[in-house]
């Protein structure tokens, strides 16, 4: 790693070399923080919720080649779960080399198809790594022709992607592929102008509540010097001061490191382009021309929605349709979108998931007097619990208020799902248990009538309730009170037999009738 001192530049030519910027992808449990964590020798696996990546981590590490010459690298680390799609395409914009891992006890993995679009999508070179080769079941040319099946076609297999073996657990190979990386980077020739003012992309925000909204850049050219002012979409920050991927405070950050950023007026999107600018004047103006060029936007959606439920007016039917609301806080911006990512695959036409309000940080006092407000709502922290003052009215408040926290995100849409099911409304239909002609009709007394008449499927029941109907046209209701067979009292009779029955109905029953026995059971 260069010190402190060596991101203060001088004087440097106009067009310089820069590290490569490499981007790890692939299934989830594939190793890929594995392979991080052998590269950059420290334990972030350990760190993560159920040993699975939830964010996007942006680090820098020095690789000594086989020449013996030192090499910095800029490594970002994207989640495998399925719901981190947005994040990894983001991954997969900043980077200048990829690396696909696969394991070679699986092969090829649906997120490893979808890391391949990903990179196919945005032009980088790419690397695969076949990882875990050290375990018992590994099968190199097995995984390989995995690869081909899936038209990624490797050295040796009918390509010219190159492939390294490698195992991030011992570190077997892990040498080779840096030095693989290294190849293809030269062969990219990477460079920026150090003497250009820093543009890059955002790679990750979160909201602290002591010191505020902070987000991680990703310099891909220029140097980024105190004193300017970081411009991404609707939001900027005046850069009083800048850390290295460590926490470190550096004078300046020069391309392809990843840099932290504190005192945003807003939280920046995450994958969006930065630029920086002399003074806040200048980031105010391009703030606001981005806010109206917004509204213009959101102006001509609405416009378009309107027009369409203009259209579907005339359905007079309206489902039952339960809401179930929510307040979500989470860690990091990208949780957040993960966490959404997710939720929109829960479909249910009864059941609507509704998020009342979203935010990252901790759970405060504002999103506690919504979840007061609504008993149905329910609060939910990913990796944010409440702070003191939220945790205090929660404790006081009279009516009890419903929170839940995780910190892995499958636990989080499980439970959501569960709650969904739950909610679903109960329908109930009418079935029919028996059928019956009715051959003669004895006597009438007010609604009561007694008749006779034979079983023709199923079984009639006393108590049961009956359709009358005449030439299959439903002409009243009744209910059986007392039932005969062969002069005999009878709970039941079954198909093919005669009975008498007394029929409580108003309406008037004629031989030729019939009467259909049913019962209201829960639709499944």
């Amino acid at each position: 790693m260069p010190n402190k001192d060596q991101h203060n530049l001088i004087s440097q030519p106009a067009r310089a070399g820069r590290p490569p910027v490499v981007v790890i992808m692939g299934h989830i449990d594939h190793g890929k923080s594995t392979l991080l964590d052998y590269v950059r020798k420290s334990h972030i696996v350990d760190g993560e919720a159920g040993g699975i990546t939830q964010h996007v981590g942006a680090y820098q590490a020095e690789h000594v080649g086989a020449e013996g010459k030192k090499h910095l690298i800029t490594f970002l680390d994207t989640p495998g779960h399925a719901a981190f799609c947005s994040i990894r395409e983001r991954g997969a914009h900043a980077a200048d080399v990829a690396i696909l891992v696969v394991s070679a006890e699986d092969g090829v993995k649906p997120q490893t198809i979808e890391a391949y679009k990903n990179i196919k999508a945005e032009k980088i070179p790419y690397i695969v790594a076949i990882n875990k080769i050290d375990k018992p079941n590994a099968d190199i040319d097995r995984t390989k022709q995995s690869l081909g099946e899936n038209e990624i076609y490797v050295e040796g297999w009918g390509g010219d992607i190159p492939c390294v073996p490698i195992s991030a657990l011992n570190g077997t190979g892990v040498s080779e592929l840096l030095d693989m990386v290294m190849l293809v980077a030269e062969l990219a020739d990477l460079s920026t102008d150090a003497n250009a003012s820093a543009c890059g992309s955002i790679i990750e925000s979160e909201l602290d509540t002591r010191k505020g909204i902070s987000a991680t850049l990703l310099i891909k050219d220029g140097t980024l010097t105190t004193g300017t002012v970081v411009v991404a979409g609707g939001a900027y920050a005046p850069v009083r001061f800048i850390e290295n991927f460590k926490g470190e405070k550096i004078t300046s950050g020069i391309a392809s490191m990843p840099v932290r950023i504190l005192g945003w007026n807003t939280i920046p999107a995450c994958g969006t382009d930065f630029i920086t600018v002399k003074t806040k004047k200048e980031a105010e103006k391009m703030v606001s021309e981005f806010e109206a060029e917004a509204r213009r936007s959101s102006s001509k959606t609405a416009i378009n929605v309107s027009a369409k439920k203009t259209e579907q007016v005339g359905d007079d039917k309206t489902p039952q349709i339960v809401i179930i609301p929510f307040v979500i806080k989470t860690d990091v911006i990208g949780s957040l979108e993960g966490i959404k990512h997710e939720l929109a695959k829960i479909k249910q036409d009864k059941v609507v998931i509704k998020i009342v309000s979203e935010g990252i940080g901790e759970i405060n006092e504002n999103d506690v007097k919504i979840a007061a407000g609504d008993p149905n709502l329910m609060l939910i922290g990913f990796n944010a619990a409440p702070d003191k003052k939220a945790a205090t009215m929660i404790e006081r408040s009279p009516t009890p208020i419903q929170i839940k926290n995780f910190s892995i995100i499958y636990e989080l849409t499980n439970f959501i799902q569960e709650l969904v099911t739950s909610k679903i409304p109960k329908e109930y239909i009418e079935e029919v248990t028996g059928r019956a002609k009715i051959m003669a009709v004895f006597s009438k007394d007010k609604d009561k009538q007694v008749v006779g008449g034979k079983v023709e499927t199923g079984t009639i029941e006393i108590g049961s309730d009956v359709r009358i109907m005449r030439r299959e046209t439903e002409i009243g209701r009744g209910r059986i009170r007392e039932l005969q067979q062969q002069k005999k009292k009878a709970s039941e009779v079954r198909e093919g037999y005669e009975f008498g029955t007394l029929i409580d109905a108003k309406i008037e029953i004629a031989p030729g009738d019939r009467v259909e026995a049913v019962k209201t059971v829960e639709k499944k």
